[in-house]
């Protein structure tokens, strides 16, 4: 799990005017995350031997024999699963292998999907052209291949705690903000000093534009930030599941949602 030294959140929580036993409450209901960012985004404490983890776009390599998923729908991201840190997320993901994620970012997903592709299973990289129901040939789209590596961090989700320390502070109103930067100054320090803006996370709470998927029983397995993937594109995709479904790799059952 991503953890950061309890002397520092103290620290950082008397610098922010949060009391101790509210700045611990909040800690514990944070949930870890990986983001995935290129190396010029890593923070510089953690580029030594940093290792390469995914990568956006490019052409999907698929099993042989196995056709290429919902025809339409380009490849937005390559998941190395091996090359992920172990025992950070609270979720689920196969320890080796690769996650490939087909899904529309330039407007609302009809027939997103996610593909595991266990370690050692034959592959053969798909061109870009396919042949329709018609027999016509039709050209794909593919994103330029951008190498992503991993940062740990942690995030805060929308609903406080409800907890007696926090119940107490959060009565005045005006501690809502303080409490805000707080948690903003955290999830910094978590991530080695600067929390990545626009990026791929996986698992941790939705950074959602409006109503956070993440709810009802949901935990989010990714979000996809369209400039991530293409700089010209800007919408927020997330991929939400139980928690069950996740560790069992359904993910047939993941619900996605595009927010603009």
């Amino acid at each position: 799990m991503t953890s950061i030294d309890e002397r520092l959140v103290l620290e950082t929580a008397a610098e922010h005017g949060v009391p101790g036993p509210v700045a611990q409450e909040v800690v514990a209901r944070a949930r870890p995350c990986l983001y995935l960012v290129e190396y010029d985004e890593l923070p510089e404490s953690r580029r030594e031997g940093a290792r390469p983890a995914a990568r956006t776009g490019g052409l999907p390599a698929l099993p042989d024999g196995m056709d290429r998923p919902e025809d339409t729908e380009p490849l937005v991201l390559s998941i190395d699963c091996a090359a992920l840190p172990r025992d950070v997320l609270d979720i689920e993901l196969p320890a080796d292998g690769h996650l490939l994620v087909f899904m529309d970012i330039e407007y609302d997903p009809e027939t997103s999907s996610v593909l595991h592709v266990p370690a050692g299973t034959p592959t053969t990289e798909r061109p870009l052209t396919y042949e329709n129901d018609d027999g016509d040939t039709e050209n794909l789209r593919a994103y330029a291949p951008r190498t992503l590596y991993p940062l740990a961090g942690l995030t805060f989700g929308e609903d406080r705690p409800d907890s007696p320390a926090t119940s107490a502070f959060l009565a005045d109103h005006d501690n809502r903000e303080v409490l805000s930067a707080f948690e903003e100054a955290v999830s910094h320090l978590a991530a080695g000093g600067t929390r990545p803006g626009v990026t791929v996370q996986l698992g941790g709470f939705s950074d959602s534009w409006d109503d956070p998927p993440d709810t009802g029983g949901l935990v989010l397995f990714a979000q996809l930030a369209g400039q991530a993937i293409d700089l010209g594109v800007y919408t927020m995709n997330l991929i939400v599941g139980t928690p069950e479904d996740i560790a069992a790799r359904r993910y047939a059952d993941l619900r996605y949602e595009q927010q603009c």
